[in-house]
């Protein structure tokens, strides 16, 4: 799984940089609307580091991209068919979240993403990363606390949330073991 998650990591650098150039933007320009540094644009678009859930929702809002429009731009393959050892999977620096993209295509409206958040871990995203996207989230085993906007849900194994109006998000695991869940997402 880390060669997986190292060519995810190879693959957001060449995308980040790609938008970046495609814009005629410097380093600079990048930092300013985004509001992450030079040194760590630079190193993330040299693969050097991976970035967090939190600096990619930053860049990709620079770019006017949600965090989803982002991954698929660096995760796309093209196919109807997503075999699981082929399915792109990045894991969070900061709070070790697992995020799998099990299908996307850029031709289809409906994405399907697989996340494991470990225990007493949590990532806060902001409103900007729903704002051209509709969500439904199903926890397939654990417990997970949602702040949505300043409402708190509490789930369980089985529960399933459809999300409402683009909000700053909270997604928590309060628990002593790791939650698993599923995001089914379609663009608008």
């Amino acid at each position: 799984m880390d060669t997986i998650i190292d060519n995810l990591s190879a693959r957001l650098a060449h995308r980040l940089r790609f938008e970046r150039d495609s814009r005629g933007w410097s380093l600079a320009d990048l930092a300013e609307r985004s509001g992450v540094s030079k040194a760590t644009i630079s190193k993330i678009e040299r693969a050097e580091v991976s970035p967090t859930a939190v600096v990619l929702v930053r860049l990709a809002s620079a770019f006017d991209l949600t965090l989803a429009g982002l991954m698929l731009r660096a995760e796309s393959q093209g196919g109807r068919l997503s075999r699981a050892a082929e399915q792109p999977v990045w894991r969070d620096p900061e709070t070790g979240y697992l995020r799998r993209q099990v299908f996307v295509r850029p031709d289809h409206p409906v994405e399907i993403i697989r996340l494991e958040m470990p225990a007493k871990r949590r990532v806060t995203l902001p409103t900007s990363s729903y704002a051209r996207i509709r969500q439904a989230l199903w926890v397939l085993s654990g417990a997970l606390v949602i702040i949505e906007g300043g409402e708190r849900h509490e789930l369980g194994t089985g529960d399933c949330l459809g999300f409402g109006a683009p909000a700053e998000v909270t997604f928590a695991n309060e628990s002593n073991a790791p939650c698993t869940y599923v995001v089914a997402l379609a663009r608008s």
